[in-house]
């Protein structure tokens, strides 16, 4: 699966630096490495995707990611921005989904809360017209591959579409 601009990931034992857990994290979602993200979930996490119903506990999300793995190469992130303010780490990034040849790219700003090493708080928020217009592109892409969205050629590239 393509990384893109997601470092490698690191040990998860004895991870506690804050930004060091998000990336690992999103790294091994791309890489469809379900253990290690439940590994750096807390048992009480919160995902919020802003404008959707918010699931609670680690068994929940992971009911929900865990399908991702079985199709295997639907998911790639590119980071463009990363901060961090205590225990919070905020994210600017692009998000793909691949389903097949259909393709949605858009941009996603994130906040992670990490406590002990593990993500307490995982709250994404994305413009829903930004993510139909990846979504039209996308369907017209797996017809017209030249239509396609490309990945980010690098971390200062503007988040989302290419």
């Amino acid at each position: 699966m393509t990384i893109g601009l997601v470092p490698e990931a690191q040990e998860v034992s004895g991870l506690t630096d804050p930004r060091g857990v998000v990336e690992t994290f999103l790294y091994a979602l791309s890489k469809d490495d379900i253990a290690t993200a439940e590994a750096l979930l807390d048992d009480d996490v919160a995902w919020v995707n802003v404008g959707l119903p918010t699931l609670r506990g680690k068994r929940r999300v992971m009911k929900t990611l865990a399908p991702m793995a079985r199709f295997g190469e639907c998911f790639e992130v590119y980071l463009h921005r990363v901060g961090t303010d205590g225990a919070s780490v905020l994210t600017e990034r692009t998000d793909v989904l691949k389903f097949g040849p259909v393709r949605l790219q858009f941009w996603v700003w994130g906040r992670f809360d990490v406590h002990d090493g593990r993500i307490t708080l995982w709250r994404d928020s994305f413009d829903t017209v930004d993510f139909l217009r990846s979504l039209v592109r996308g369907l017209a892409g797996a017809v017209i591959p030249v239509l396609r969205p490309k990945a980010p050629a690098s971390a200062t590239a503007a988040p989302g579409r290419h």
